[in-house]
């Protein structure tokens, strides 16, 4: 008898252990598309946000005024940052760049003109708003013309658009596979009891007395694999971090955060949830049934 029972613990202990291990796979799966998805809308902003728009200004205005307009630039809401860069600074580094000073083919006049390099909030990075805030630029004293690179502009949003409405779908499709999966492993694990379940029906016991401890079982099983999932969704982002230090710039504690309380919510809610669909499959049957199954 006592070998029995210790058979049937380690029997129903290879059973937790396999439930976990499969919903934490599947668990990892759809983190990774979380943090995929959140890591592309960053992307998106840290792109857009680096993109120029230089602001050429006249040739004779004074250094005073530069300082002025650069100010008065920095309280406009699309601006993200700004760069002075004078034609003094040009003179220096073209005259570096060409091995002669080209001051001395103009008669001593400097040819090269002062600008402002822009850099914008990434929801005015779109050539709808560059046509307004281009108009909007010109408007200022000796400013001379407004250059950004408008193809350039179009591809960035067009092709991150499409990236990010195709890890949408990806993520939905996930969802409902996980969904799925995690069930079907869920109800392997409650059909071994299916017998013991009837039985607690036959005496008396509530729908909800006998789904309890399954569903309780179901949410432990959760988060341990919502843990393991983490632990190594971890390594996959530090393994990232070791091929390139950059990927912290778009892959935030924020992203990660969020990453880490989805998989956790999900994990909770997908197991709970199909504990209390497959024990409600099995309350419904009559015990003839449980035989064909």
């Amino acid at each position: 008898m006592k070998k029995k029972r210790n058979t049937a613990r380690t029997r129903y202990g290879l059973q937790v252990i396999t439930l976990c291990i499969s919903t934490a796979m599947v668990l990892v799966l759809l983190g990774m598309v979380v943090l995929s998805v959140f890591t592309a809308r960053n992307l998106t902003t840290y792109v857009k946000e680096n993109l120029v728009v230089t602001m050429m200004l006249e040739q004779d205005m004074t250094n005073s005024e530069m300082q002025n307009l650069c100010t008065r630039l920095k309280n406009r809401p699309y601006i993200k940052n700004l760069t002075l860069i004078s034609k003094d600074q040009v003179l220096k580094e073209q005259t570096q760049a060409m091995g002669v000073d080209p001051t001395e083919f103009t008669g001593g006049d400097n040819p090269f003109l002062s600008s402002v390099e822009l850099t914008l909030m990434g929801d005015f990075a779109n050539n709808d708003s560059l046509q307004w805030i281009a108009k909007e630029l010109k408007n200022y004293p000796q400013v001379s013309e407004i250059t950004y690179q408008k193809d350039l502009v179009e591809n960035v949003n067009s092709t991150l658009s499409k990236i990010s409405l195709v890890l949408l779908v990806l993520a939905a499709l996930l969802t409902f596979v996980s969904f799925a999966l995690i069930n079907n492993t869920i109800r392997l694990g409650i059909y071994a009891r299916r017998f013991s379940i009837h039985t607690m029906k036959l005496v008396g016991a509530s729908w909800g007395f006998i789904r309890r401890p399954f569903v309780k079982q179901a949410v432990g099983i959760g988060i341990l694999a919502a843990l393991l999932a983490l632990v190594v969704l971890a390594g996959i982002v530090y393994a990232l971090y070791r091929y390139e230090a950059g990927i912290l710039s778009v892959l935030t504690p924020e992203v990660m955060v969020v990453t880490g309380g989805a998989v956790l919510l999900f994990g909770i809610i997908i197991t709970s949830l199909c504990a209390f669909i497959s024990v409600n499959k099995f309350l419904r049957m009559k015990a003839g049934d449980l035989y064909k199954i």
